[in-house]
């Protein structure tokens, strides 16, 4: 854009209204039939072509006249009444039957304009691409729990454990479940966008260096609990008290990101060998936990705990949203922090989401610090964050 130039962010996309050129249409009829009346009324042929188009004249001006008269009957009268009666009648019902994907696209691009960048936010309303109809590939959790575990192992070092539990608004029809782990910042904000199956967790580890030792040492701890519909379409729950994750091998992974097979909006499509250092990709089959020849058809509800080895010094830890989810409550227990068990940390709770239902509870001794009741929805980006500091008033 050089300067001076008064063209707004997305003008360049934007579309000519569909009213201004239906208006604009019968304007150039009306024009072209009245034009054809005059020659016809007041022109008086000589020769025999002049009579020939004489003719025409008198033959095409009513058709062209009536053509404006329905079009712009049409776009002032019909249109308005017949889309408002459609909405009256059955509107909702049209758009239950459409895919979520068509909806959620129509809708963002009448209010944003049309953006590449519309579908991140179509992916994370969604909790998936909305491909299937009445959202049979969307992961929206209704109910959701989290729990923050920390544990000094020495005056450096300690043991995150998250849990969390999500009761998903219908069945998820899948039988996997899948761990992303990754060090890179651009593929940690991806990743929730190119993910095409719908069950799945994301581990961040900001240290590359550690990051390999690091995710060996938390796949031990992945623990699942799940309620699942079998087979035979009976309500079953099963945990596991050790579970196998195997390794994706990279030649897989664009079986299960997209922008590992072509470009994903602004995302230029990526080469896996570019990421052999700094992605891992796990799957476990959930029909391995039913066990009892039990087969996984579809997941109510899904339970996932994890421990991670953590620095004390980072001053933060955090959780994010995987997919849509309606947040209740997040529990801290940070007691065991304090190797001398002691009030060696003062807490604090920085949600970012829409909002948070609480004011800043300030910097708090261990015993003190809340549940905090969410009552919100979280997408994909939101979460919370636990920060603390030295009691003696140095932060880390």
């Amino acid at each position: 854009m050089n300067a001076g130039e008064n063209t707004r962010p997305g003008e360049a996309g934007r579309h000519p209204d569909p009213n201004r050129r239906v208006q604009l249409a019968a304007s150039v009829l009306c024009v072209l039939g009245l034009g054809m009346l005059v020659l016809a009324v007041l022109w008086e042929p000589l020769s025999g072509w002049e009579s020939v188009l004489h003719r025409l004249c008198e033959l095409t001006f009513p058709v062209l006249l009536l053509a404006a008269a329905g079009l712009a009957g049409y776009e002032h009268f019909t249109r308005r009444w017949l889309s408002s009666e459609l909405a009256r009648i059955s509107g909702p019902r049209i758009v239950e039957a459409l895919l979520p994907q068509q909806v959620m696209e129509v809708f963002l691009e009448s209010i944003y304009g049309r953006n590449e960048a519309n579908r991140d936010v179509m992916t994370g309303v969604l909790g998936g691409q909305g491909r299937q109809p009445f959202g049979g590939d969307l992961t929206i959790s209704t109910h959701t729990e989290v729990t923050f575990g920390l544990r000094a192992v020495d005056f450096e070092h300690y043991h995150l454990t998250t849990g969390t539990t999500y009761s998903f608004k219908k069945n998820v029809r899948v039988d996997r479940f899948i761990v992303f782990a990754t060090c890179d910042s651009l593929l940690r904000d991806s990743i929730v966008a190119g993910c095409e199956l719908p069950l799945f967790d994301l581990w961040f580890v900001p240290d590359a260096d550690e990051f390999q030792s690091r995710v060996n040492d938390m796949l031990p701890s992945v623990q699942l609990g799940i309620e699942y519909v079998d087979s035979d379409g009976k309500h079953r729950f099963a945990e596991s008290s050790k579970l196998r994750l195997t390794e994706v091998k990279y030649g897989n992974w664009a079986d299960y990101l997209s922008f590992f097979r072509a470009d994903m909006g602004a995302l230029p499509r990526q080469n896996t060998r570019d990421h052999l250092a700094d992605l891992r990709i796990f799957e476990c089959d959930l029909s391995a936990i039913a066990g009892d020849d039990h087969v996984v058809s579809a997941i109510e509800r899904l339970s996932v705990r994890a421990t991670t080895l953590q620095r004390i010094d980072d001053g933060f830890c955090y959780w994010q949203a995987p997919y849509p989810c309606y947040v209740n409550r997040i529990t801290f227990e940070v007691k065991e922090l304090d190797v001398a068990r002691g009030d060696a940390f003062l807490f604090n709770i920085a949600p970012f989401t829409f909002r948070s239902n609480t004011i800043n509870v300030g910097w708090l001794k261990a015993e003190d610090l809340p549940e905090l009741e969410m009552r919100s929805w979280l997408l994909p980006g939101h979460g919370v964050a636990l920060l603390w500091r030295d009691a003696g008033g140095r932060a880390y």
